[in-house]
């Protein structure tokens, strides 16, 4: 959609808005005329608008349905690259859940953890005692070498920012000169 609404594209939508709304305007015109008992525009002039104002409509349907296929996909694209993105993530827990050497039961309190469940609702899920869940979390961050949740949720997301990445506001660095060559 992004696609559609620069330059040429939101000049053509911008039309196509345009002729739709002096189309509705005629239509509603007319039956007001009719309504009041006005006299109506000369038959072939009114004529000639209808058809117009017909084909105008037809056009914003059809950009309408062009919209709607190009949001359709953008949106299929999205929900794919989303799909890929946390498949990544997925595979990037088990592998530093292995590193860590975690057990299956430390793996599930660590997966809720860094989801952001509380130990209450992660001893619910589990079917057991919130200080089995707190013994659990106590393990999970000693072998992870961290001191508490917000740690453990940092290393996840160290891992998938790339290392040169900085925020937006960060300028990038300016570069250093070469060397000159001493005589």
């Amino acid at each position: 959609m992004t696609r559609l609404l620069r330059g040429r594209g939101r000049l053509t939508l911008l039309a196509t808005v345009a002729v739709q709304v002096a189309c509705a305007l005629f239509f509603v015109s007319d039956i007001v005329l009719s309504v009041l008992g006005m006299p109506p525009l000369a038959w072939g002039l009114s004529e000639a608008i209808e058809i117009g104002a017909s084909i105008g409509l037809l056009l914003g349907i059809a950009l309408g349905v062009v919209i709607l296929r190009q949001s359709i996909a953008r949106t299929a694209e999205v929900e794919g690259r989303l799909r890929a993105a946390s498949g990544a993530f997925m595979e990037l827990l088990g592998e530093r859940f292995a590193a860590w050497g975690l057990t299956p039961a430390e793996s599930d309190v660590a997966f809720f953890a860094i989801k952001g469940l509380s130990t209450q609702e992660i001893a619910r899920l589990r079917a057991t005692s919130e200080g089995t869940v707190k013994a659990q979390t106590a393990a999970i961050y000693r072998k992870a070498g961290v001191t508490g949740r917000p740690q453990l949720l940092s290393l996840f997301i160290e891992d998938l920012l790339d290392d040169g990445a900085r925020p937006p506001s960060t300028p990038a660095p300016a570069p250093t000169p070469a060397p000159s060559a001493a005589p």
